[in-house]
């Protein structure tokens, strides 16, 4: 098999002659050019034995051989030994290797790289074998756990090899101390530079699709589904951050001893999060609760985290005691409308920009007047302040192209791969956009002048599959004669995915009442989209759950009314046949005479 995969060429040594001072004693001399590409041959490579197992193949320890001209050299190499894939797929992804290879080579807090080969039909990257990890270090520590100062020294290291991650357009996806690398100089790397990043499009034979982007425990709501609950973006990896540093906190896995099925239900159904133990610096305490906002877009950047934890270590004493604010409540992070401070500090005004009022998060309802736009000339501390009014940056987002961040957008062009409405993510100023779309696994990437605005959706908004649609994407339920339900939006996951509850529907049991939609198969629907009276109260029927018990009600009030009202006419009938009120017994007619016999039996 390794004969069929593609290897890259490699460029021949070669000889030149080498001056030294006299032009009658040149030296031949040898060179062997630097590595460029990763391929390397299988058989330089000899496996010991296994020393590790993962999600995506186990850990070998190696020997790598490399010899040139006039050199012999033997490496001691950790190999990962990945799932077995396609022949085809196995080039798709060393594909994707060659042209990270070099770039992760220039960054110091990922591990290194010698290469990658195909060993026994299975793809093999070799790095440099490191003695231990953080998981190590915490299994040897008491309690299985760290020291607050060791936690944020690591925890600034890891944020900088994150950030040189990011910079080369690679997420890790498995953040966990196990990966986490100790040089001998005591110094964090990623030993995972995004394996599961790179096998994004590859299918593999396990089926098991948590297995297949990260280790259960440490992944972010949107990594169990990212085409339907994504796109996987930075983000996503401050998540496993954040689970990462909590375990380093408490010695404790996140969802220990919970299945892959059962931390499922806790992060992406019941939005269940992992405990962060009290008595933190506020700040450190702060950016930890921050990686788990269940909205990706709340999350704090890596570069907050870096700040916080670079910031905190000056405040540690010897002894691992920490001077701050005691234990001082930490300030709630929201700030209203569906942010929180992390999401406002990822775009910070300039001089000449754009701007408007900003719409809350998930509910930018259509608006009934024009939305005035304004261009700042000033921010705070410059001197002259008459020419404009002070706001609040939180008030105002930037406009640029005509899009703001949180738009709905849809693509000029279409496409079948992937819905074509999707949320706005980021706008750059030279027109470069990121947007999120169902069906994508990750941020699509384009330029501004590709979109176009889209009807908005809201959270509360009122929906219904439109008349065209005959297989829905989702599940989607039917009324009981056969006609679509509509239903109410509860909620809306950052690539456009809508999350719909059927309020007018009875359920019984565990059966689901909230249901997944995609944007471009439905339409909005009011009493002014339903013409005519019956339409109308269909949609009353199907949207005001009130409706329902309130009829009931009324018409038992109705039938008691009733009752009540014919009991009183016969009792006033034989009250005039019978002047006396007296029936042959001496006991009164009517009503009265059947609950006196009653009561009268039960003696």
């Amino acid at each position: 098999m390794p004969q069929r995969i593609k290897a890259p060429k490699q460029v021949p040594s070669f000889e030149y002659e080498l001056f030294e001072g006299d032009p009658d004693l040149l030296r031949t001399v040898v060179a062997t050019p630097t590595q460029t590409a990763p391929w390397i041959d299988p058989s330089s490579l000899k496996l010991k034995h296994r020393i590790g197992r993962g999600p995506f193949g186990d850990i070998w320890l190696a020997t790598h051989h490399q010899s040139g001209f006039d050199f012999q050299e033997y490496h001691e190499v950790a190999v990962k030994m990945l799932h077995p894939l396609k022949q085809e797929h196995m080039q798709k992804f060393i594909d994707k290797f060659e042209k990270l290879f070099l770039k992760c080579r220039e960054l110091p807090g990922v591990c290194w790289l010698h290469g990658v080969s195909v060993v026994n039909g299975k793809i093999s990257i070799a790095m440099r074998f490191y003695e231990g990890s953080v998981g190590d270090q915490m299994a040897q520590s008491k309690g299985g756990k760290l020291s607050l100062p060791d936690i944020l020294r690591y925890g600034s290291q890891l944020a900088k090899g994150l950030i040189q991650l990011h910079s080369i357009g690679l997420l890790v996806l498995n953040m966990k101390p196990s990966n986490f690398l100790i040089s001998d100089h005591d110094q964090l790397v990623l030993g995972d530079f995004g394996i599961p990043y790179l096998l994004l499009g590859i299918p593999l034979s396990d089926s098991d699709m948590a297995l297949r982007l990260g280790t259960p425990n440490y992944m972010a709501p949107e990594q169990w589904d990212p085409e339907v609950r994504g796109p996987l973006s930075l983000e996503t990896d401050v998540w496993g951050f954040g689970c990462s540093v909590v375990e380093m906190l408490t010695g404790v896995q996140p969802w220990f001893g919970k299945s892959s099925e059962e931390i499922y239900h806790s992060v992406v159904v019941r939005k269940e999060k992992p405990h962060v133990p009290s008595g933190l610096p506020p700040a450190v305490e702060h950016v930890i609760n921050g990686c788990f906002e269940y909205d990706l877009r709340n999350r704090p950047l890596v570069s907050d985290l870096l700040l916080v934890f670079e910031s905190s270590q000056h405040a540690i004493h010897g002894d691992g005691g920490w001077v701050g604010l005691g234990s001082r409540p930490i300030k709630e992070k929201s700030v209203g409308n569906g942010y929180t401070t992390w999401y406002l500090s990822k775009d910070h005004l300039q001089v000449g920009d754009t701007v408007r009022s900003r719409s809350p998060l998930n509910a930018r309802r259509p608006h009934t007047v024009d939305v005035r736009e304004g261009t700042i000339v000033g921010l705070d501390g410059d001197a002259d302040k008459n020419s404009f009014a002070l706001v609040k940056e939180s008030t105002l987002e930037r406009v640029t192209f005509g899009f703001a961040v949180g738009d709905w957008v849809r693509l000029k062009q279409e496409t079948n791969t992937h819905s074509s409405v999707g949320i706005l993510h980021a706008v750059q100023r030279d027109g470069a956009v990121s947007v999120g779309f169902l069906g994508l696994e990750t941020l699509w990437v384009g330029k501004a002048y590709q979109l176009q605005m889209a009807e908005p959706y809201y959270v509360g908004q009122f929906v219904r599959l439109k008349p065209n649609v005959v297989t829905p994407r989702f599940e989607w339920p039917r009324k009981s004669g056969g006609t679509w339900c509509s239903g109410r939006i509860s909620e809306i996951l950052p690539n456009g995915c809508l999350v719909v509850e059927f309020p007018g529907r009875f359920v019984l049991g565990n059966e689901p009442n909230s249901f997944l939609a995609n944007p471009n198969e439905v339409e909005s629907v009011s009493f002014d989209t339903c013409p005519g009276i019956v339409e109308k109260y269909h949609h009353v029927e199907d949207f005001h759950w009130a409706v329902r018990p309130l009829a009931i009600a009324f018409g038992l009030f109705t039938a008691v009314k009733l009752t009540i009202s014919m009991g009183r006419g016969i009792s006033a009938r034989l009250k005039k046949n019978r002047p006396n009120g007296q029936d042959s017994g001496g006991r009164k007619s009517g009503w009265r005479r059947i609950f006196r016999d009653a009561s009268s039996t039960t003696k």
